[in-house]
Formats: structure tokens, sequence, C-alpha cells
């Protein structure tokens, strides 16, 4: 996909890395901690299970929890229960794939193991791609290799380690989000809208990366104003902007009228095995055999809208409660990380804010040779989108997933801490480690040199700056107690 360049090679490798090792940790702890019995989607077995079946869920089984069941239900048996539809079909799509290519052990293994271990293949593989995909952004973006590169190590470690190798759909949303906007930063818009589009077929979010193709286009209307006919150019700018919205919102409108064909059409509905029709009686679950949901006669049945206001209870300050207090306290560092680089970014740049980005400066200087790094003009569009997702979802979501819905969406996180490190962390001057270049200076005595500077903060932990520590310690601690938590259904974000 991208040339292997010495920095590349390193982020590729600590990005393998981190997954092997995920996968090695989540096999122990779900060995060695018992299950706590959470109330949660848990459909029967219906395929016969051997010793292989076994021994893959011992191995694995630790990736299949909480929503992971919902996403490997979908791929082995279909949207049968209504619920069912608040999860996006393309990684389902993805995992039948991958189980269709280990078809030569479908004679030792049912469908679910090799869902699952699809699952643990394919995931890591789209980490490491993704952090391959952020690089590459950021070395367009930020126009410094050192911040890029540092991005891409942190996104190795990010908070949300677990969900980007369990059997959620976080890892494949950031891989063809990030690469989306490397392909829009090159020029690319048809194959940018098209792995958006892709996107929005996995997740419901990626609906708000119709931004950065209307900013995009806005920039190119504005700085052609004054050479070319305006009235032509805005018809071409609305004619974009029409087929952007088009595409990035066919996903997501075809698969709720797939939903609509299923439960509000006569006749659509697919037989239901009697296990998985007995769970539904058993739990309440709607199915398409019964009576029509109400949603079936709105103006405009949007079953996806209805789910997450029935089932799930996501609706503007509904998560407000008292004994949401917990889950505010975990979502809190991300908010404020967030929070933080957009408050260092619009004080830097009022400007740019006040002309939506369209006007990066008044002197013509700073114009043709922006500010390296995260300050750049060209990170205002990445901060609006990232501020956008945490209003968003500190005000209508449940609060405790902001962690996971930021880390994949949003290079901001990854760049801003990274911004951080090279601004307040003096260390890493002695620690420099960009692959093919010799550290800047002689490290203090005692002091470990990785190739990793990353890597080489945390050995040299007790030296670091408080900055430093507070963001590398929040990375590594989410990191380790996603893993402890979420591979013994203990709530997690």
């Amino acid at each position: 996909m991208w040339p292997l360049d010495p920095s590349r090679k390193e982020v590729l490798g600590f990005a393998v890395s981190c997954r092997v090792l995920t996968l090695v940790l989540q096999a122990v702890f779900n060995a060695i901690i018992p299950d706590h019995r959470a109330e949660a989607f848990s459909p029967p077995r219906l395929a016969p299970s051997g010793s292989a079946d076994q021994l893959v869920e011992g191995l694995l089984g630790g990736l299949s929890h909480w929503d992971a069941e919902h996403f490997l239900f979908i791929a082995e048996h279909g949207y049968l229960y209504e619920h069912n539809f608040a999860f996006f079909p393309g990684f389902p799509l993805v995992l039948l794939l991958g189980a269709e290519l280990l078809r030569p052990l479908w004679g030792l293994l049912n469908l679910r193991s090799c869902l699952l271990i699809s699952v643990a293949l394919l995931n890591s593989l789209f980490s490491a791609l993704a952090a391959l995909a952020l690089h590459d952004l950021g070395c367009l973006v930020l126009r410094c290799p050192r911040q890029a590169f540092y991005g891409a190590l942190l996104f190795c470690l990010s908070p949300a380690n677990v969900f980007l190798t369990a059997g959620y759909s976080e890892a494949l949303f950031a891989l063809l989000t990030f690469s989306a906007m490397g392909q829009l930063e090159r020029g690319h818009s048809w194959t940018s809208g098209l792995l958006f589009a892709l996107a929005t077929g996995v997740r419901s979010n990626g609906l708000v990366n119709i931004g950065f193709l209307i900013h995009s286009q806005c920039q190119g209307f504005f700085s052609s104003l004054m050479v070319h006919n305006a009235l032509r150019q805005l018809l071409k700018l609305m004619g974009s902007v029409f087929l952007s919205v088009f595409t990035l919102g066919l996903p997501f409108a075809l698969f709720q009228y797939y939903a609509y064909t299923q439960f509000c059409l006569p006749g659509s509905a697919h037989p239901i095995p009697q296990p998985l029709l007995q769970l539904a009686v058993d739990q309440g679950y709607r199915t398409a055999e019964g009576n029509k949901p109400p949603w079936c006669s709105w103006g405009l049945p949007l079953i996806y809208s209805y789910i997450q206001d029935i089932y799930w209870n996501v609706g503007f300050l509904r998560y407000f409660e008292l004994k949401q207090v917990p889950n505010f306290l975990l979502a809190a560092p991300m908010a404020i990380l967030v929070a933080w680089a957009t408050w260092t970014y619009v004080t830097t740049h009022p400007w740019l804010f006040l002309t939506l980005g369209m006007q990066r400066s008044k002197n013509k200087k700073t114009l043709e040779k922006p500010e390296p790094g995260f300050l750049s003009p060209r990170v205002f569009v990445y901060l609006v989108h990232a501020a956008a997702l945490l209003l968003f979802g500190s005000l209508c979501m449940h609060v405790q997933v902001l962690t996971r819905f930021l880390c994949s969406s949003t290079p901001i996180v990854y760049w801003f801490s990274a911004h951080l490190l090279l601004d307040q962390e003096p260390l890493l001057k002695s620690l420099e480690a960009v692959p093919g270049k010799p550290p800047a200076g002689d490290p203090p005595p005692g002091q470990k040199v990785p190739r990793n500077s990353i890597m080489g903060l945390l050995y040299n932990w007790k030296t670091c700056s408080l900055v430093t520590r507070c963001v590398l310690g929040y990375f590594v601690t989410y990191w380790l107690l996603g893993l402890l938590l979420h591979c013994n259904w203990l709530p997690w974000t």
C-alpha cells in the first residue's frame, strides 16, 4: 500500500508486536480470571462443538464478548432480531469473507470458530494497516515526520486497544477512515469518497466524514472564485456536494431499506431456527415474524434511530444521571485530551476559526509556508471533526464509549499527544530515534536508548516530565485495563 521506508517499517513492526501481545494477554487473562456474569447478548450455539472448537474458544474467546457477540451472531445467522440492526453490515461481511478463506478448516472447526479466527487475524491486520495509514496521513498533513511517526506509534498503544483486536468494527473503520483522509489530502477525491462510503457501511458515524469532502470542495470553490465564472463554479460546487452526500449516505440508506423489507413488508422474513426463536421469546427480542414495529409507520422509517432510542436509551442528555458518574469519569481522560487539543488550536488560530478554514492566514508568507506539526492550518478540518464528535458523544451517547469512538475516528487524539510529547519532553532530544537517523544527543548515564522513542520514554519513566507521564500513563493503563476487563465480561469503554 505504501513504500516501507525505515519509519514505516518501525511503525509496522511495533503495530504487529502490540497486536501479538494483545492476543497473548487476552488469552491469559481469559484463562486465569473467572468470567463475570453479565446481562449481555449471549445466543445459544447451534453447531456442535468439538475439541478443536473448544481450543479456539479457549485461546480467542476473550475477543467475542459484549458487542462482539452481535457481530459474530450476524455473520453466522444474519439479521434475525430487530436490535441486530444497530450494527452495520460492513464488518460481518468481512468476517464472512475471512471465514470463507478458512474453508480448508471447515471439516475441523464450526463456523463460529472460523469467525473467531477471522476476528483475530483480520483485526490485527486492519490495526497494523491503520497505523501505517495514520503515519501516511500525518506526513501529508503535519509536514513533520517526527510528529507523524510518534502519532502512529501512539496509535499502536491506543486506549481503545482491546476494541482494535476484539470482534468490533473499530479497526476496519479506522483503516478506511484514515486511508480516505490520506487520499483526499492527495487530491484523489473519488477514491476518498469511495473509502468514506465503505466506512459508512461499517459504522454510522462515518456519515460525519462528509464534512471533509464538503470542506475540500468549498476550499476549491473559494480558491477558483476570482479566476473562473462564479455561477459556473457555484453550480459545480452544488453538484459536488450533492454527489458527496449521496455517495456517503447510500450505504446507510440501503441498510435502512433492507431492514424495512424485513420488518415492514409481508413475506420477506427469513426462517429462524427454533432455539433462536425461543431466545427471542425468553428475552423479548422482536423478530420479523411478529407484529409490525412502530417505526414502519414513520414518515421516514429509520430502524437505526428507533433502536438507539428504545433499546439503548440514546438521546440528548439522557445519560446525565447521578448513577452514570463512574462512566463519565472513565471517559474523562479522552474528553480532556480532545478538549485540550481544541483549546490549544483555537487560541493559536482564532482567525482560522472565524473564516472556517477557508482563508488560512492574512500573511502571505504564512500561507505559503504554514507552520509544521499539530498547529498547522492544515489540521483545522480534523480538529473541527474531533470537536464535533466529542460534543455529540458527550451529550447524546453512552459516554463510556467515547474513548473507542474517538480513538477509531480521528487522528487528533494521536497527533496532539505526539505534539505534547515533543513540546514537553526534553528526554526525546536524547531518545530521538526516527529510523535511519542517529540520536540527536547523548543520553544521560544509565538510560536505555531503544530505536522506538515511545518505548524509550517508558523505559526511562522516572526521568520523564509530568505531561509525558500523564499521556503515556493514560495510554498504557487503558491499553492493559481494557484487556483485563473486557475479556472477562467486565464493563469497559
